[in-house]
């Protein structure tokens, strides 16, 4: 791999090269876990949808939300009709205003079982899990979570299923006096939201350590801090 290459696979942007037809040619390491959450055939749809006119290379800021992955801007460019490359741009995925989390040490799969079986007594709604089995005891105010936590399901009460999903944030990491550390995610889903409990819920995180991303699902983003 030459150092350009090196450049392209590392890039914290994904970039994909497609054939005319559609057909995956190469793609950098952003690129496949963008693929978890985006089919190739929708990328290519974007690809030709950008494009420019006739040859060359094309910039459109447009707001993008796949999953937890968000852009701002995409750049397609083609020098012939055999091929098509695209880049999306990630959106800064906090914003850096918070303090560094302060509590103790505790067990987030103990903490979000606790939640569940709190809001599944007297409730038909099924809560599915789907939980990575590897993040440590973290750094955590309990109490303040178990809140927000608890907020996030009210406003998915009026669902017949609820899923929790609880996994890393590959690639990304926040640093505190001058320290990085990676951040793991509890993000919940369902059918439907309801808008006001939602807004009840941003009013109650705002002065909180807590990373949000309130959208059609609800991702509370964790440091990964262990002492």
């Amino acid at each position: 791999m030459t150092f350009e290459q090196q450049w392209i696979e590392y890039d914290y942007n994904p970039f994909v090269l497609f054939s005319s037809n559609g057909k995956v040619i190469s793609l950098n390491a952003q690129a496949q876990f963008l693929l978890g959450a985006i089919t190739p055939s929708e990328l290519f749809s974007l690809a030709t949808t950008y494009a420019n006119f006739s040859f060359g290379f094309k910039t459109t800021f447009i707001d993008l939300d796949f999953g937890r992955y968000k852009f701002f801007a995409l750049t397609v460019g083609y020098e012939n009709d055999e091929e098509i490359g695209i880049k999306l741009y990630q959106s800064p995925s906090f914003k850096l205003d918070k303090p560094k989390p302060v509590g103790e040490v505790n067990n987030i799969y103990t903490l979000v079982d606790l939640c569940i079986s709190t809001n599944s007594i007297n409730s038909k709604i099924k809560f599915l899990k789907e939980f990575d089995p590897t993040i440590p005891d973290v750094v955590i105010n309990s109490s303040s979570f178990i809140k927000i936590l608890n907020k996030t399901y009210d406003c998915f009460k009026e669902n017949k299923k609820i899923l929790t999903k609880i996994f890393y944030r590959v690639g990304e990491h926040i640093k505190f006096e001058d320290k990085k550390y990676s951040i793991f995610c509890v993000e919940v889903t369902a059918d439907n939201i309801n808008t006001q409990k939602i807004n009840e819920l941003e009013v109650l995180t705002t002065d909180t350590s807590f990373y949000m991303d309130i959208k059609k699902s609800v991702t509370i983003n964790i440091p990964m801090i262990t002492s």
